[in-house]
């Protein structure tokens, strides 16, 4: 077992309440059973005992809840989906501003169960920064997905543009050119919240079973190495760890996110930065920067991470030095007072990838199958409306939910897109990811030729439009 520290800061500060539950020692028979304790399964399991307390309802995990991706990510609880526009672009006005407000809603939907069932996670909802300041193409790029997004029906209070001067109010960039506002983000401790659900679930009724990794899912069944467990539904909630089943791997691939975390800083500190309300930070670029300060002041952050040829899983997140020294380089130059600042964590975690980059929840009744993922970096929020639907899919619930264009109603797992076979996607992530950091190098610096910035942001850009 890792140690916790090594795990993530989030699951560091958890400490002695880390007590691992038992483990599945004998067969068992279920109404549902989930495969893993992460976000998806639990939130299912939540909603499902809500509306249903009758179920009996198994989770099996294969460590202990908040060891995989829900414990180790950025903590962002943002209200949107991952390729949210081009999914709805294809809807009327009408019926992409009723997905808009179940998205955006996320946020505060989630709260009212912290406060329904007293888990206390840092919550702080104070909105995204979402900032032009390394390079005046991020401001025109800003600007053009701004416009994109008021066209498809957002309005001033969902996004909004902050010139220099007001983003100086939230946050202190030298040379920032402005940044777009969303007031639909909050932030939190995913660890606290992951394990405080875990609590609530078990309060309900759930048997939950740490140490049980499944090692075969067959029909209508799951077993571990120790027992088995029968289920009328089975509910894979594996995420980036779907590479460990044969009916997954082509669907979910494992993508890996890396971060940082600084000691606490010093109130003085904080006063050139800013972020005093725990605004979550992010700067335009392709190498998907995000940050967010804690409520013990420190700043994680984060940036693009990794994929391992063959969809392999990463065990190991000892980051080296080069992953810490990109994300580094990353956070000084945004903010050159922390320059030489001590980091106190280093960490990633696995998360889940579908083709496409479109997420889907599905529901196969036939087979007894709902699972749902790929949601990158929005998986802290768009796992909550996945349990709500998934949980409205199986117990057969009319909803808004099932009627969004990301859901798969009676569908088998053959309706999902399946990703290219190696070496093909091994090679294209290497070159996009190589012409994505050139650009980024190209781009900040200032000295660099016009036709040679316009050059590699339209090979970037073209690049990125074959990843979707």
């Amino acid at each position: 077992m890792q140690a916790w520290n090594e795990v993530s800061l989030w699951m560091d500060q958890l400490g002695d309440t880390l007590t691992p539950r038992p483990c599945l020692s004998q067969d068992i028979e279920a109404d549902v059973v989930i495969i893993g304790a992460g976000f998806t399964g639990l939130w299912t399991a939540y909603y499902l005992k809500r509306q249903a307390p009758h179920l009996r309802i198994v989770i099996l995990e294969a460590q202990t809840s908040g060891f995989g991706a829900s414990g180790r990510n950025g903590g962002w609880l943002i209200g949107g989906m991952l390729g949210e526009s081009r999914m709805l672009g294809g809807l009327s006005a009408d019926k992409r501003k009723q997905s808009f407000r179940l998205l955006q809603s996320i946020p505060d939907d989630v709260q009212r169960v912290l406060l329904e069932e007293g888990i206390e996670c840092h919550y702080r909802k104070a909105g995204m920064l979402n900032c032009a300041a390394r390079y005046p193409e991020q401001e025109s790029r800003l600007r053009q997905e701004l416009k994109a997004l008021h066209e498809e029906g957002h309005s001033e209070h969902d996004y909004r543009w902050l010139d220099a001067q007001q983003l100086e109010r939230q946050v202190r960039i030298a040379g920032a050119y402005g940044a777009i506002y969303s007031p639909h983000c909050a932030t939190v401790s995913p660890a606290l919240l992951v394990r405080g659900l875990a609590d609530a679930v078990e309060r309900l009724g759930v048997s939950i079973f740490d140490h049980s990794p499944v090692s075969r899912w067959h029909g209508r069944a799951v077993h571990t190495d120790k027992a088995r467990v029968g289920a009328q539904w089975i509910v894979p909630a594996v995420e980036g760890y779907a590479a460990g089943f044969e009916a997954l791997r082509k669907i979910q691939i494992p993508v890996q996110s890396m971060l940082v975390a600084t000691e606490p800083l010093a109130k003085e500190r904080w006063a050139e930065i800013g972020l005093a309300q725990g605004q979550a930070l992010c700067e335009h670029s392709r190498q998907v920067t995000y940050a967010q300060r804690t409520v013990d002041d420190r700043l994680v952050f984060g940036a693009r991470g990794g994929y391992q040829f063959g969809g392999r899983l990463r065990s190991d997140f000892k980051l080296n030095a080069d992953e810490v020294g990109l994300r580094r380089m990353l956070l000084e130059s945004l903010f050159p007072s922390l320059r030489g600042v001590h980091l106190t964590h280093a960490w990633g975690g696995n998360l889940g990838m579908a083709r496409r980059f479109r997420p889907h929840m599905l529901c196969d009744k036939q087979q007894g199958i709902a699972l749902a993922g790929g949601f990158g970096g929005e998986g802290v929020g768009a796992t909550h409306l996945a349990g709500q639907t998934l949980a409205d899919l199986i117990l057969d619930q009319p909803s808004e939910r099932v009627e969004q264009p990301w859901v798969f109603r009676d569908k088998p797992l053959s309706s999902l897109a399946s990703w290219e076979p190696e070496p093909c996607r091994w090679l294209a992530y290497k070159g996009i990811i190589c012409a994505f950091a050139n650009e980024d190098r190209v781009l900040a610096n200032p000295e660099t030729a016009p036709w040679r910035r316009t050059l590699v942001s339209t090979v970037a850009a073209s690049l990125e439009r074959l990843m979707r």
